[in-house]
């Protein structure tokens, strides 16, 4: 199983709780992937929002500065919100990361609309959000599919594209693009119907509750006829990893209190309930939040309800000290991730 991490990018604060520049929360970013690289993590992920506490609006911008200064790392969106930009500089972005990595490293994920910011930003209506995602998810589709740089399509959100180059291509002729759902189970069968690999995020409830949506998934792909290599399953989750299980509750608490305050003045969310908190941090919760011991048996354990391939943590929340972002990290990739594979080898 591939282990990582994902971030929308992480603005710290200063002593008296103010912010502090946005400018600086995406050098911490762009440092925790090269670190994530060095440390032997699988796959690094960069979504985008639009906030000042969540400022990585520009993941292929993010993710081609990563290709240069990474080796072996998995790049990919966590996810680029597909309803509100225009798929043709979508691909051409992560294309060029691709060429910059030197090829089979950069992932496109498509998202419809988690973050919700970027309709009004972009001039869209949030009530069109799923025809604008199904067109343009048609686009990207097409875009990738093509056996040339020309490209013809047609459709109802986009000027049409009459056999004109999208460049640059990905060196190994495909770049993998999966579905990005907060379990939906409209979108999973959509990735089904699709063919293409889908990413669940996961961030309150019982993670194994996701399970009948994977199932769903595969018998949608399975009756459409697509290929068993082509159908994958991937989990987002919030946690981090400690020495501790009481330093990791501690260390995590802080930013997620200060997220949930301004998840509930930028979207109606009740005021943060600490029960909640400590009731989600533990099994069958969904956050992962632990000690490196904890954190393996609870993946491994949603592993066999899931089947999944691959299962990353967002970690930077709230205003998370940077130093507690890289040794989660570490430990995520030399404690966490062999302690995996040594259980998922026992079964």
């Amino acid at each position: 199983m591939e282990i990582g991490a994902y971030s929308f990018g992480d603005t710290q604060r200063h002593e008296d709780g103010s912010l502090r520049s946005t400018h600086e929360a995406v050098r911490n970013l762009h440092e925790a992937i090269v670190h994530a690289d060095e440390v032997g993590l699988d796959y690094f992920g960069v979504g985008e929002h639009h906030t000042t506490t969540m400022p990585a609006s520009s993941p292929g911008a993010t993710i081609a500065a990563a290709a240069a200064a990474t080796k072996q790392i998995i790049l990919g969106s966590a996810a680029s919100i597909i309803s509100t930009d225009d798929p043709v500089r979508v691909y051409q972005q992560f294309a060029t990361a691709d060429a910059i990595s030197g090829g089979g490293r950069i992932e496109i994920t498509a998202g419809r609309g988690s973050s919700v910011e970027t309709f009004p930003l972009f001039g869209y209506d949030l009530g069109d959000h799923d025809e604008l995602y199904a067109n343009k998810l048609n686009l990207l589709m097409t875009i990738s599919e093509s056996d040339s740089e020309e490209v013809t399509w047609s459709g109802s959100r986009r000027p049409d594209i009459p056999n004109l180059a999208v460049v640059p291509r990905p060196v190994q002729g495909r770049m993998p693009i999966w579905l990005a759902t907060g379990g939906n189970a409209g979108s999973s069968a959509r990735a089904g119907q699709l063919g293409l690999p889908v990413s669940y995020g996961i961030i309150g409830g019982a993670p194994h509750r996701f399970a009948p949506l994977a199932e769903l998934y595969r018998e949608t792909a399975k009756r459409a006829g697509h290929p068993e290599e082509n159908i994958k399953v991937s989990v987002a989750a919030m946690g981090l990893i400690a020495p501790t299980k009481e330093e990791a509750l501690e260390r995590f608490y802080p930013g997620w209190y200060n997220l949930n305050v301004e998840m509930g003045r930028l979207r109606g969310w009740p005021e943060p309930d600490p029960n909640a908190y400590y009731a989600q941090a533990n099994a069958p919760g969904a956050y992962y939040i632990g000690d490196p011991d904890e954190v393996a048996e609870r993946i491994v354990h949603l592993h066999g309800h899931m089947g999944h391939m691959r299962h990353f943590l967002q970690m930077d929340i709230g205003g998370l000290p940077q130093d507690h972002l890289l040794e989660s990290i570490t430990l995520l990739a030399t404690e966490v991730k062999p302690r995996v594979e040594r259980l998922l080898a026992k079964k």
